[in-house]
């Protein structure tokens, strides 16, 4: 099921969404200082490619310098991006077919935003630690 939602994704907005986040990345990567921001955004395009399947955690190893990153991302290209999914998210909502699209796509915005301090992985490891830690 996912390899078919991931299919309908790359055609209806993946493919779009992906190249937004290689041009922040690319543009982010001119500066030394924003090498981090710009590895961070083509890491999240390759998880707007194919977001089925995979999950967002939080890194517990993450501290004061991603909450720092963090906000300076917000401001260099969190926004506009996070403004792509939610455009994108609408436009997917209006056909039947599209809602669960959507939905996907309203869920991509918190990573879009804040992403540093967080981990993609794919969805049966996050599944597998979750019930170690014993929740």
């Amino acid at each position: 099921m996912k390899t078919i939602l991931n299919v309908i994704w790359l055609v209806l907005c993946g493919f779009w969404m992906f190249l937004g986040y290689m041009l922040a990345g690319v543009l982010l990567c001119i500066t030394i200082i924003g090498i981090p921001f710009g590895l961070a955004a083509f890491r999240i395009g390759i998880y707007a490619l194919w977001p089925f399947g995979h999950t967002v955690v939080d890194r517990r190893d993450a501290g004061a310098p991603s909450c720092v990153g963090n906000v300076l991302w917000l401001i260099l290209a969190g926004w506009w991006l996070a403004l792509g999914h939610i455009t994108t998210g609408i436009a997917l909502c209006i056909t039947i077919i599209g809602i669960p699209l959507g939905i996907a796509n309203f869920k991509m915005i918190p990573i879009s935003l804040l992403p540093l301090g967080k981990e993609i992985v794919p969805t049966d490891q996050a599944y597998a630690a979750y019930t170690y830690q014993g929740r």
